[in-house]
């Protein structure tokens, strides 16, 4: 069964979701942009911790820990490609993040999950396209997940999603 998808503007941190997804990096360091303000909101220390604790997450797979200090019970963590033109692999790799991610997320037992545009900050995927290949993955996936909502950091963000979910 496909889960209820929505767009919403915001602070990916603050949702109120059993699970947020993070868009990290492939040593789960914790760095800029939602990753590192995700660390921070958690508790950095505790979820440092937990992340070296796992390793690594090579790009397309998931992982999740504890939410700590955030009202999602669960930090689920994908690591997104780096746009180098669309010819190696990276549309591919994105939608491999949102279905492991929802894979993880009814593994844990998590029944609503928040996403953010995954890759399209520092590492350069094109939103409108990123937001087409999240939108159709989450779509045609099987999974107990309910709810899906994608949060959006900017205002044209946010509307490719609407029109995609229109």
């Amino acid at each position: 069964m496909s889960p209820r998808l929505e767009a919403a503007p915001g602070d990916i941190t603050t949702e109120q979701v059993d699970a947020i997804v993070n868009a990290a990096n492939r040593q789960l360091r914790g760095g800029g942009g939602v990753d590192g303000a995700i660390h921070r909101a958690a508790g950095g220390d505790r979820l440092h911790a937990a992340c070296r604790a796992i390793g690594e997450c090579p790009p397309g797979q998931a992982v999740v820990t504890d939410g700590f200090d955030l009202a999602a019970r669960f930090i689920i963590h994908t690591v997104g490609p780096v746009w180098r033109g669309g010819s190696d692999g990276e549309p591919e790799t994105l939608a491999a993040c949102y279905r492991n991610s929802l894979a993880v997320a009814d593994e844990v037992g998590a029944r609503s999950v928040a996403f953010p545009a995954i890759s399209t900050g520092v590492y350069g995927y094109p939103p409108e396209d990123a937001a087409a290949i999240a939108v159709t993955t989450v779509s045609a996936s099987d999974t107990e997940v309910l709810v899906v909502r994608f949060i959006a950091f900017d205002e044209r963000t946010l509307r490719y999603y609407e029109r995609l979910l229109a």
